[in-house]
């Protein structure tokens, strides 16, 4: 007993209240959020990215390079039946994955660590976005980041230089989401 009275206690949600929660999330998401990955090649990273795009309320995934795609039987290991939530395509190269975002009318924002980076926080994370994301040892391909209209970083104190691509994503697909969610109404 926490010493609180029993109906001040916390309690886990049960799943029928989760479903409520979560829709509740959903009607206050109104922009289109893509996500491009290029050249991830491990597919229990690929397995999250999926899981966390589901997360997210991502609208399509975009896979460029060599991107190992959803359906490599190790992704479900770590996507969890969430592979086949996101609508995904295999785009070709950078350059052609980006003109694919482009033809949606989506702005291109990539992750990665460049001398005109701005914090995620500060990035333009408004209106209707595909993030991009590249490969676990190299990241975004100089082809992504001249394609991109704006590069971001995720501001990191600790003594490690990078995240785990999947984390790193899933810190900017939730920062884009909490952006829009706390974006004055007009």
């Amino acid at each position: 007993m926490t010493g609180q009275p029993a109906e001040q206690q916390r309690r886990q949600l049960r799943p029928t209240d989760v479903k409520r929660l979560n829709r509740e999330w959903r009607r206050r998401t109104n922009g289109r959020l893509h996500l491009l990955v290029e050249s991830v090649t491990q597919p229990f990273n690929i397995g999250s990215i999926m899981r966390s795009a589901a997360v997210f309320g991502v609208d399509h995934l975009w896979l460029a390079g060599n991107a190992t795609p959803p359906t490599h039987r190790n992704v479900a290991k770590t996507a969890l039946g969430t592979e086949r939530l996101v609508p995904w395509e295999h785009a070709g190269t950078a350059a052609e994955a980006a003109a694919a975002v482009r033809a949606e009318g989506l702005r291109l924002i990539a992750v990665e660590l460049t001398a005109d980076a701005l914090p995620l926080h500060e990035a333009p994370l408004d209106g209707d976005i595909c993030l991009a994301v590249g490969g676990e040892d190299h990241g975004c391909s100089p082809a992504l980041l001249t394609a991109a209209d704006a590069v971001a970083y995720i501001p990191q104190i600790g003594r490690v230089g990078s995240l785990n691509v999947a984390v790193a994503t899933a810190v900017a697909l939730a920062e884009a989401r909490r952006r829009e969610w706390t974006a004055p109404v007009d």
